[in-house]
């Protein structure tokens, strides 16, 4: 028997969305949500804002000063008198003559060992870190002899064949990093206030406050304004309180920059 032939069904067109479902979908395209979701994201922000917040006056208050603080008195140090030589917790600066047991310098990848293990006669034995192989610390080979700075307890220099090495113990004069840790804590604290409380007052509208782009691209812009005013502040010995007198206006500016890149190119936010 033949097969009997069909006539090809038709195919109903998809539905046009209706405008109930095509204003829903814009809501969405626009970064709205559910209101009560809106609400405890606001919520979830307000609170980051105020860890934030406490955050940047804790590294103001106490951080930066404590390190202020321990960085004068190692530079106000001075020797101590040889009736009262310890390695003990003194703020007089004791000189010793070590002998090196071993090296590390080792670089893998985003791990980085850089220390030396020293003895003295057989009373003490003791690891030091550096923050690199140089320019001390790569000439060190097993049994030479080394002279070693230490002050309250540490050992913060050490120095042979008239070369000198500060280990990571040893106070420095970076206060600028400090403080832009403590600008970004503020600024941070700033933005997420922002965008928290206008969750909270209009949670179906809160456009173009949302976390992409806008907020991603402000998030991101705060931790490079911070740190490169930081780094470029240590480089030229700017004094410290510099770094938030010029990363908060280039971050406001950085924000306004994108807010009207965004009115120029709008994009899709979510």
């Amino acid at each position: 028997m033949r097969p009997r032939a069909t006539t090809p069904q038709e195919t109903t067109a998809p539905r046009p969305a209706t405008a109930p479902r095509a204003r829903a979908t814009a809501r969405r395209a626009d970064g709205d949500g559910p209101p009560g979701r809106a609400r405890r994201t606001g919520l979830l922000l307000v609170l980051l804002s105020l860890a934030s917040a406490v955050a940047c006056c804790l590294v103001f208050t106490w951080w930066l000063p404590a390190d202020g603080e321990r960085y004068q008195d190692y530079r106000a140090a001075e020797p101590c008198p040889s009736s009262a030589l310890t390695m003990g917790d003194t703020d007089c600066l004791s000189t010793w003559r070590l002998t090196v047991e071993k090296t590390v310098n080792r670089t893998a990848g985003k791990e980085s060992v850089h220390d030396a293990t020293l003895t003295y006669r057989d009373s003490w034995r003791g690891t030091v870190h550096f923050n690199g192989s140089g320019p001390l610390l790569e000439r060190l080979e097993p049994g030479d002899r080394v002279t070693a700075t230490a002050w309250r307890g540490e050992i913060m220099v050490l120095a042979g064949d008239g070369v000198r090495q500060d280990t990571l113990e040893a106070p420095r004069d970076e206060l600028q990093m400090n403080a832009a840790v403590g600008t970004l804590a503020g600024l941070v604290a700033v933005q997420c206030l922002v965008f928290g409380a206008v969750r909270l007052a209009g949670p179906r509208d809160h456009g173009p406050l949302t976390w992409e782009p806008y907020g991603r691209w402000v998030l991101f812009s705060l931790f490079g304004v911070c740190f490169a005013v930081g780094f470029a502040a240590v480089w030229t010995r700017a004094p410290w309180w510099t770094v938030p007198l010029a990363a908060v206006p280039l971050a406001g500016c950085a924000a306004l920059w994108f807010r009207l890149r965004l009115r120029r190119h709008p994009r899709r936010q979510g």
